[in-house]
């Protein structure tokens, strides 16, 4: 019932805003109130338990025993022995350098270089630990199972006016290192273990408080109806605040998801009278108008994120399109047969390397060069504008506009845009092929990169192996249908070995898919855009028009955040 009333709300708010989209607006303003919000917290991660006795630490081959602190954060680096992450210097130095206030003064007198130390006996036992996990019994493995819905019984909802909500991940995430991504400076630092007096939990006053463990005390209790986090509390590396929040699929969340995608529409609807506009403003006579519309005509054409100035104290060297200096573009009148080429090089988001050549338009190559004379390569590319700037001007051209909105409609436009021009009517391995490299224009759009799996090569290897088997099958089926048609065999006989060879010929095709969807996909993240960028009523729409089954496409978690677009999309829905 609770789910029928759900989309109910949500078929009737798309329903009133096609008829009128100032009642979105208006609605928008305070639509994320609550009356009355009951949780019970968070659930902490558990305390630290000492390694049993046999299982020893090493130093410049003596063996040495650690405190408490000192050992606890020795397992972090332990369990991270056989990543590529241990072997990076700037992991080494900054997990060294966390390690030593964890030490007691007598550890840091003798613990002096971490090329010294030797954690073997430690990694060895948390993977036998990882094995025994994947060896318990069925039992075993039930009690588990039995637990951790207990829990989520417990802690996995909330009141909200009303309405029974999944909450997100109610879990505190445990202590560990840094890893961050692409060459994060931070990389290797602990993350400190968050404890009750760091959480801040916001409820009704009128609602039972959650309480925190015996002997402790929550850092503040709020009563804030006007945000819809349930715990928040700040984390150590970059200062940031963490939120536990509803489910994506609970009622709130859907209701603003489809608001973030029809506000892409309405971006869709006026985009050419904006393109028109922030071309005219590259021949204004004002520097600061100009510089705007370059940066405009860059968040439009590749998707970059407009970039917000780094908090104070953040060491990484990120930039978007507002922020980016001098020595981050390079100018080519002429490059590989192209006229007015730009070429991008510099660290975005979570310190993933943004590279691209790109032609330009001439007069937005004539403005870079005005825009470079007399700089040094540390000056800003754009010195007459900032975020707040081009947001204020955003907001000015549509309400609600801002350069995440730009992303989220080039996202959604492109997949829709391959969709269509890669989708054939073929086997159903080869149509998700089609769906994932639309995705992958998409994510290679959105720079949305990884570093290859760990097990990619294995995984591969295992796939091949699988393939060459399948292709030895096959060899052998048709062999034997050609015995058989050779001695005039039953046609039953005959019809027989065909459907083996066929339903053979099937299996393999799905194998060399997969395969070629790896080997595409190793390192290109394609959950991000999925999740965040593309409106889930494209592939929803995709899905019954092709015949392919959803849960090819999202997976149970997805489904259930989507089911407001589920319950909407039709086979001729346009973004």
């Amino acid at each position: 019932f609770h789910s029928f009333y759900s989309l109910l709300v949500i078929v009737l708010i798309h329903i009133l805003s096609s008829i009128h989209f100032r009642w979105e607006e208006e609605r928008s303003t305070d639509g994320s109130k609550w009356k009355f919000l009951e949780h019970k917290g968070p659930v902490l991660a558990p305390p630290y338990e000492p390694l049993p006795g046999h299982v020893r630490f090493f130093y410049d081959g003596k063996l040495l025993r650690l405190s408490a602190p000192a050992e606890e954060v020795a397992t972090f680096f332990a369990k991270m022995l056989d990543h590529e992450y241990t072997t990076k210097e700037m992991f080494r130095k900054n997990f060294y350098k966390d390690w030593r206030k964890e030490m007691t003064s007598e550890e840091k007198s003798k613990i002096t270089d971490i090329n010294k130390c030797n954690f073997t006996e430690m990694s060895e036992y948390f993977k036998a630990q990882s094995e025994a996990r994947k060896q318990m019994s069925k039992d075993e493995k039930l009690k588990i199972k039995e637990e951790n819905e207990r829990i989520l019984q417990e802690y996995g909802f909330c009141v909200m006016d009303n309405h029974k909500e999944r909450i997100g991940n109610f879990r505190i995430e445990p202590p560990g290192l840094f890893r961050g991504r692409g060459d994060h400076p931070k990389m290797g630092m602990l993350k400190r273990r968050i404890r009750p007096e760091d959480i801040i939990i916001n409820c009704s006053k009128d609602s039972k408080h959650p309480k925190p463990p015996q002997g402790t005390r929550w850092k503040e209790v709020r009563h804030d109806n006007k945000v819809t986090w349930l715990v928040s509390w700040t984390e150590n590396i970059q200062g940031s605040i963490k939120y536990i929040m509803l489910n994506p699929s609970s009622r709130i969340k859907g209701e603003k998801d489809w608001q973030k995608y029809e506000t892409a529409r309405r971006l869709k609807k006026c985009v050419e009278r904006l393109r028109a506009q922030y071309r005219e403003d590259w021949k204004s006579k004002e520097m600061r108008v100009r510089q705007r519309a370059v940066a405009l005509y860059f968040i439009d054409k590749l998707a970059l994120r407009a970039g917000n100035e780094k908090e104070e104290g953040e060491t990484a060297d990120t930039v978007g399109c507002c922020s980016l200096r001098v020595e981050h573009i390079k100018l080519y009148s002429k490059m590989d047969d192209q006229e007015y080429v730009v070429e991008f090089d510099f660290l975005g988001k979570d310190s993933i390397r943004y590279y691209n050549k790109m032609p330009v338009e001439k007069r937005v190559f004539k403005n870079l060069q005005l825009f470079l004379e007399n700089k040094q390569p540390e000056d800003d590319l754009f010195d007459r504008l900032n975020t707040s700037i081009l947001n204020k001007h955003l907001q000015e051209l549509m309400d609600g506009l801002t350069a995440k909105v730009f992303r989220t409609y080039n996202a959604s436009i492109t997949l829709q845009q391959q969709l269509k021009e890669l989708t054939t009517d073929e086997s159903i391995p080869a149509k998700i092929l089609s769906y994932n490299r639309a995705n992958r224009a998409v994510a290679i759009l959105c720079n949305h990169q990884r570093a290859a799996p760990k097990t990619f090569e294995k995984s591969m290897q295992n796939l091949q192996t699988k393939i060459d088997e399948k292709q030895k099958q096959l060899s052998a089926t048709r062999k034997q249908l050609k015995g058989a048609k050779t001695e005039h065999k039953a046609s039953h006989d005959d019809r027989s070995k065909k459907k083996a060879v066929q339903r053979i010929e099937e299996q393999l095709m799905k194998l060399q898919m997969q395969a070629t969807d790896r080997e595409e996909n190793k390192q290109i993240a394609l959950g991000t855009s999925k999740l965040n960028y593309l409106d889930p009523r494209i592939s929803v729409a995709w899905v019954k028009k092709w015949d392919v089954p959803m849960e090819k496409i999202y997976n149970k978690t997805q489904r259930e955040k989507f089911a407001w677009a589920i319950d909407m999309a039709e086979e001729d829905y346009e973004f």
